[in-house]
C-alpha cells in the first residue's frame, strides 16, 4: 500500500479547505453516467472541476456534485466538506446544490462508493 498522507502534509487539503463553505462553480467534465475514460466505472454523480486552480497533480482542483441524477455541463452550489485521499494529494470537494440539507458523512461516502474506497479516504469538514 503506498505511503499514508497525513492530514497536515496535504497540500490538496490546504487548497480544498479554502473552498469550505463558499459557493462553488464546479465545470464538469465527467457527467453524470458517463464512463470512466481509463478505468471504465460508470460515474453515478456529476464530477468536474474547480476553474482556475492547480491542485498538487498539476490539474484542477475536482469536485463531487450531490445534486439532481442527470448529466449537467456545470453546476454551482455550496462545498460542505472533502474527501481527503489518505494515500494520494489529490483531494476532491464536496459540492451540493445551494438551499440542499447537508448530507451526513454516510450519505456522502454511500454517493463516491463509485469511485472512492472505504478506508482510504476521510471526509474533512470546517
Amino acid at each position: 500500500m503506498p505511503d499514508l498522507v497525513e492530514p497536515e502534509d496535504s497540500e490538496s487539503l490546504r487548497l480544498a479547505r479554502l473552498f469550505l463553505g463558499r459557493t462553488v462553480h464546479l465545470v464538469v467534465d465527467r457527467p453524470y453516467g458517463s464512463r470512466h475514460p481509463r478505468c471504465g466505472f460508470r460515474y453515478l454523480l456529476n464530477y468536474g472541476y474547480v476553474p482556475l486552480t492547480r491542485a498538487p497533480d498539476g490539474e484542477e482542483l475536482d469536485g463531487y456534485y450531490l445534486g439532481p441524477p442527470e448529466p449537467m455541463p456545470w453546476a454551482r452550489g455550496l462545498c460542505v466538506g472533502i474527501i481527503h485521499r489518505r494515500y494520494d494529494d489529490d483531494d476532491k470537494l464536496i459540492v451540493v446544490p445551494t438551499g440542499s440539507p447537508v448530507p451526513d458523512d454516510a450519505a456522502i461516502a454511500d454517493a463516491v462508493a463509485f469511485q472512492e474506497t472505504v478506508g482510504h479516504y476521510i471526509i474533512a469538514r470546517k
